[in-house]
């Protein structure tokens, strides 16, 4: 049945669709108007679903290996299911799921792709109508009988599914009509039974019909024919074809039939688990492979409709073994699963994904787990044993330069023209910077002689009831790095001496660098047996799917441009990040100032690395220094260095011909840019780094100690000099060894994180038969409450 193609008009969505639920008299006459197909390519801005501009053209035969694939494909059938569809009561249709569905279906449809819908509900719907006019009947022969206007309680007969379905078809189609209407999409309805594909006739004409409608742009909406089909048969299943018992099958069945490059089957559950959802041990199992199925186990079916999950499987397996790539999640929460027919769609990791290609490695959740536990026994080694695996690594780094700088030049000879100049320097290699890093991580093995498991403060609560409070391990460390393949062995050593297991993730610039020096560590932490703490994610996982492990991640800290770590805060659920999203670090020059430092510090901490997030962004002068040969002087060496300035407001104001004005001043511009403003005072100066600084690293340039003073204590940011360039800001030049990031956060760690910033704390109590009754008002025993001395760790 096809409907009008219509403008989406003004109204809103659920507002312009409610005067249609609300009456029982939508006129169906729309169902023999005219097509057309123009309006339906019109792509519209309608949405706020990102739209995917990827090549749609792909030759059927085969299934997607990799969810990342699932982008390219061109056809789709979305199999919705009775939960997905019908109200928590199953006595009515859930508006609110289905207006989101129909949303991302036609999103999908106005990028080119062809969708088709298998959808339940019939039976729902029909019920609530039956029940209504029942209730309504039944209520006027009891007025009437009566003579009494208050109604007695009223039975409510069972009502037959067949009945129902045929009650419900007409409306339920009616009301995808008029959702798809609100996007110029036309609908068409097919109901089909089992018949209808073991019959060679029917099914081409069947085939002929689908193929008819998708290449008009039309949606088609396929579902069983329930008001006719006998009773499913159990074990009826033909010889290499599937039987249409229920719409799992029927969705497998017509994806088949189609050529279909993706099946979605949403139900009320998340996917497939390897235990019964609910039950504590059940884990979420990412991708199915044929031959899996003894690692599942099969909890009862859903709350309504015909199948469970095992015929969901096996409709699956049916399909993927047909050609067609499969996944199976949840669509009853959209305000938890958002997206979800999208966010498949796009690659990302939603629900189960059925492959018929195993992955040669194991997977990031397996990798997780083994940075769980190879964590876990590093923690408890000797302070010595953790020292010997970094100076080892260190020594490796030299040993094997060869080898690291031959694979390092494979990825700046692919990294070529594709790069800018500044990345493809921070990807080079080179041999004072092995030799630079081997000095820092012997710096780091030094400093891990007293770490974990170092004692905090000792507490006596009573006598012989003793509390430590003890340092130990995060537990397991996310570090997403880009282009810096230095990084790795930094943050390994880093990881090593706090007893942290870690997941690595680097960019694919440096993956023959990465490579080389991930197997360095592990060498490294194989001489203690804990080869598996340290993991690098070859797959093909993203970042935003990485960032959803929060039961196997404890902390994420992302090494990179701004706007990594700000997709990075923004995409991780329940993870902790630690960094910066920006470096807006300032410098403040002083009435006072010296002439001879100024210039010094504005150029190294300007030019001598602009791209890195410590160097100088604003650059705030004292309004008595205006027209001064200080002044000039910071002026012609910028000019010299070709520094671009911005001119602040207050500056441009002074200025009869003045630098282009800062479009904000709030910008880290990571080039050979800066902006110069002027303040009155020092407290404006504070003010001005409150209000457009990022907390991350600030400066006072002057020789008077009392304005530096106040300075000092001022301002609030991580990192806050008097008289030093803002490069200083950095874990190594801290004497930290290295450092795993910048953090700006006001919670745990701040500055440069080196080896502290990677531990917690625990408490250990002591006691002997110790209870809290005891102590009580009554008790025999009181509190005592006494700070006993901390033990001092040999670290020579």
């Amino acid at each position: 049945m096809l409907s009008q193609v219509c403008s989406s008009g003004s109204q809103p969505f659920r507002q312009r669709l409610l005067p249609w639920v609300q009456s029982t008299a939508l006129s169906r006459s729309r169902a023999t108007d005219r097509v057309q197909p123009s309006a339906i390519r019109h792509v519209r801005s309608w949405s706020n679903i990102p739209f995917i501009t990827v090549p749609l053209s792909r030759t059927h035969g085969k299934s997607f290996a990799h969810r990342s694939e699932l982008k390219h494909a061109k056809r789709i059938v979305v199999k919705l299911g009775s939960a997905v569809v019908t109200r928590g009561d199953e006595c009515g249709l859930a508006l609110g799921r289905l207006a989101s569905i129909v949303e991302q279906v036609s999103v999908l449809q106005n990028q080119g792709r062809e969708m088709m819908l298998v959808t339940s509900g019939a039976v729902a719907f029909g019920k609530q109508r039956l029940r209504h006019e029942i209730l309504l009947s039944q209520s006027v022969r009891q007025a009437l009988h009566s003579g009494q206007n208050q109604l007695k309680e009223m039975a409510i007969p069972v009502l037959e599914a067949r009945a129902c379905a045929a009650a419900g078809q007409s409306g339920l189609m009616a009301l995808y009509e008029a959702m798809f209407t609100q996007y110029s999409i036309c609908a068409a309805q097919i109901l089909v039974t089992n018949l209808d594909f073991h019959d060679e006739q029917k099914r081409r004409n069947l085939n002929g019909t689908l193929h008819e409608l998708l290449r008009m742009n039309i949606v088609p909406i396929v579902n069983t024919n329930d008001a006719v089909v006998p009773p499913a048969e159990p074990n009826s299943d033909l010889q290499g074809v599937i039987s249409v018992k229920d719409n799992d099958s029927l969705a497998a069945r017509l994806a088949v039939e189609m050529k279909t490059d993706l099946l979605i089957v949403l139900s009320d559950v998340e996917g497939l688990f390897d235990s019964p959802p609910g039950s504590d041990d059940a884990k979420l199992i990412d991708i199915f492979y044929p031959g899996d199925q003894q690692s599942v186990t099969f909890g009862t079916k859903s709350r309504v409709g015909m199948g469970g999950m095992e015929a969901k499987v096996k409709a699956a397996l049916w399909a993927l073994q047909g050609g067609t790539s499969v996944v199976i999640a949840n669509g009853t929460h959209p305000k938890v699963s958002g997206h979800v027919i999208t966010d498949i769609v796009e690659g990302k990791k939603v629900g189960t994904f059925f492959s018929e290609v195993k992955p040669a490695g194991p997977t990031v959740e397996q990798q997780g787990e083994m940075a769980r536990s190879g964590g876990r026994m590093l923690a408890t080694l000797e302070p010595e044993q953790r020292a010997e695996i970094i100076h080892h690594l260190a020594d490796l780094l030299t040993d094997q330069r060869d080898e690291i700088l031959l694979a390092n030049k494979k990825d700046l000879e692919e990294a070529e023209g594709r790069l800018a100049a500044p990345l493809l320097k921070r990807l080079s290699l080179s041999t004072s910077k092995l030799n630079s890093l081997a000095i820092g991580l012997r710096q780091i093995a030094a400093s891990s002689q007293d770490s974990v498991g170092r004692v905090l403060r000792r507490t006596r609560i009573a006598k012989n009831l003793e509390l430590e409070q003890v340092a130990v391990p995060i537990g397991v460390l996310l570090v997403i790095f880009e282009s810096r393949p230095d990084c790795l062995p930094q943050v390994a050593a880093l990881a090593i001496a706090s007893g942290n297991g870690l997941l690595l993730k680097g960019g694919k610039e440096a993956t023959h660098s990465n490579r080389i020096l991930h197997l360095l560590a592990q060498e490294a932490l194989s001489i203690h047996g804990v080869k598996e703490a340290i993991q690098l994610v070859n797959t093909r996982e993203e970042v935003e799917d990485l960032c959803r492990l929060d039961k196997m991640i404890d902390l994420i800290i992302p090494r990179g441009s701004s706007q990594l770590v700000r997709d990075i805060q923004k995409a991780a659920k329940g993870i902790p990040v630690m960094g910066h999203s920006e470096g807006i670090c300032h410098m403040y020059v002083d009435s006072e100032a010296s002439v001879d430092k100024v210039t010094r510090l504005v150029r190294d901490s300007k030019c001598e690395y602009p791209a890195a997030c410590n160097a100088l962004e604003t650059l705030l002068i004292h309004r008595d220094l205006l027209r001064t040969p200080l002044f000039d002087q910071i002026i012609d060496m910028l000019r010299v260095e070709q520094v671009k300035i911005h001119a602040g407001p207050k500056f441009a104001s002074y200025l009869t011909f003045s630098p282009s004005e800062v479009k904000s001043l709030r910008t880290e511009y990571g080039d050979l840019e800066l902006c110069i403003e002027v303040v009155d005072s020092v407290q404006e100066a504070i003010d001005h780094i409150h209000k457009y600084g990022s907390s991350h690293t600030d400066v006072i340039v002057t020789e008077n100690e009392k304005t530096a003073e106040f300075f000092l204590q001022h301002v609030d940011s991580a990192c806050v000099f008097w008289n030093a360039s803002t490069r200083f800001s950095d874990g190594y030049r801290f004497g930290l060894g290295a450092e795993v990031g910048i953090s700006t956060s006001r919670i745990h760690a701040r500055g440069p994180v080196g080896l502290e910033g990677l531990l917690t704390t625990k408490w250990l109590l002591r006691g002997q038969d110790h209870v809290v009754s005891d102590f009580s008002e009554h008790g025999s025993l009181k509190y005592l409450h006494e700070n006993l001395p901390v033990p001092q760790r040999n670290t020579n």
